[in-house]
């Protein structure tokens, strides 16, 4: 008996991640639909997201393979030197007051990547903007919006029923809808995690003077105080504060923020001014106790959400999307079941890891650079300054942050699947 179905993959989530592997199942031509509780549109307002990410220049590749980099490209900064410095007082990013300084800089590495940047910063409803035209113009199905209620699944097929009462059958479906995944809560995947007692302080300023394309990460008692560069003489701010901080930052008098901001900012970029909205996050880390279940797949925040202190958190699902693009491609011109056990599984042991080893290493450096205890803070600026001096650690490091180490999956590689 033929089971009746409605395309060879259901993806749910529409978002970065989402969008970004449903362009490349339908590069392979795996017949694939996007389904997403929010108006596709409504996505790509200002206020629908005010942050920025840094996208790893493998991630990019994939981007202009599958059609998309083309049109984010415009609305990307290329990060040229990445600055990490140690202090204990804010103003401090304008200088390294520990004297402690660590540097990492695309040049040391243009050998490897034939010229390409430690990464771009792009503004999250850019690249929303990008994917979306571009899943417009592969013709790509999209149901937005629309909201899933239930996922089942069986020997035969999974489902999704929505709120309307449509019911949706493919051989698999992937979650892509986010740390509070439906998909993988109906499924029966658990998680382990925990927050951390902080909100990111998310905003956008104008400055002064030009950036250079130089993110700065500057390591405070209370957490990290990024500065991340951005096109038009702009940066994205990431301003780590306790809940109740981050809720009177964003409440307060725009002129109230900013005199705050000079104090915690610096002058080393001149004169700085907020630009659009103020926006506060919660910061956890939260990984899925496995990334497969019965026809089903979890990918990007789903699979694994980290704190944002090394940028991986995006980079690590656009990783997802090319390992499981390529294993599901490879499995649909062999003419194997695409939900089958054997070709999840070998996504699983291809992610699984590396997503895990992040994870854990995004929590420790959120420990060892989140406190002001004098044994801990000697410790890290002591392997702060060795690395400094040490040109293949730095080189290693850059290699791992751009997504180039490893086994990388044809995408990233920038290699059509």
């Amino acid at each position: 008996m033929t089971v009746k179905r409605d395309a060879d993959v259901i993806i749910v989530g529409a978002g970065m991640a989402g969008a970004t592997l449903g362009l490349a199942l339908a590069s392979g031509g795996i017949d694939c639909l996007l389904i997403d509780p929010q108006p596709f549109d409504a996505q790509l307002e200002p206020t629908f997201d005010g942050r920025a990410c840094a996208i790893a220049f493998s991630a990019f590749r994939q981007w202009r393979v599958l059609g998309a980099g083309a049109l984010i490209e415009p609305h990307a900064q290329r990060i040229e030197q990445i600055l990490v410095t140690d202090g204990r007082a804010p103003g401090a990013a304008a200088a390294s007051p520990s004297g402690v300084w660590l540097r990492f800089d695309s040049s040391e590495i243009a050998d490897r990547n034939e010229g390409e940047p430690l990464g771009y910063l792009v503004e999250n409803r850019r690249i929303r903007a990008g994917l979306t035209r571009a899943v417009e113009t592969a013709g790509i199905p999209v149901l937005a919006p629309a909201r899933v209620v239930s996922t089942q699944s069986d020997a035969a097929s999974a489902r999704v029923t929505l709120a309307d009462g449509r019911v949706l059958t493919a051989p698999l479906v992937i979650g892509v809808d986010g740390r509070g995944s439906k998909v993988r809560s109906d499924t029966g995947i658990g998680v382990i995690g925990w927050g951390y007692g902080h909100v990111g302080v998310v905003a956008t300023v104008d400055l002064e003077h030009d950036h250079g394309g130089v993110a700065y990460e500057h390591f405070l008692p209370t957490g990290p105080f990024a500065i991340l560069p951005l096109t038009e003489r702009r940066a994205s701010l990431v301003w780590t504060e306790t809940p109740e901080k981050g809720a009177a930052l964003k409440a307060a008098r725009p002129e109230v923020f900013e005199a705050h901001l000079r104090r915690r900012f610096g002058p080393f970029l001149g004169g700085v001014k907020v630009s659009g909205p103020r926006f506060t996050y919660p910061l956890s880390l939260q990984l899925a106790d496995r990334m497969t279940a019965q026809r089903v797949a979890l990918l990007g925040d789903a699979a694994h959400a980290v704190h944002p202190i090394a940028g991986q958190g995006l980079n690590l699902g656009l990783k997802d999307v090319a390992a499981l693009a390529e294993v599901l491609v490879e499995a649909a011109r062999l003419g194997e079941d695409l939900g089958s056990t054997a070709v999840l599984d070998r996504y699983a042991r291809w992610r699984s890891v590396d997503n895990l080893g992040v994870a854990l290493a995004t929590d420790v450096f959120t420990r060892l650079f989140s406190n002001d205890n004098p044994v801990v803070r000697a410790t890290r600026d002591a392997g702060m300054a060795l690395v400094n001096r040490i040109g293949p650690a730095r080189r290693l490091f850059m290699s791992e942050a751009g997504g180039a180490a490893g086994d990388l999956p044809r995408l990233l590689r920038g290699v059509p699947v």
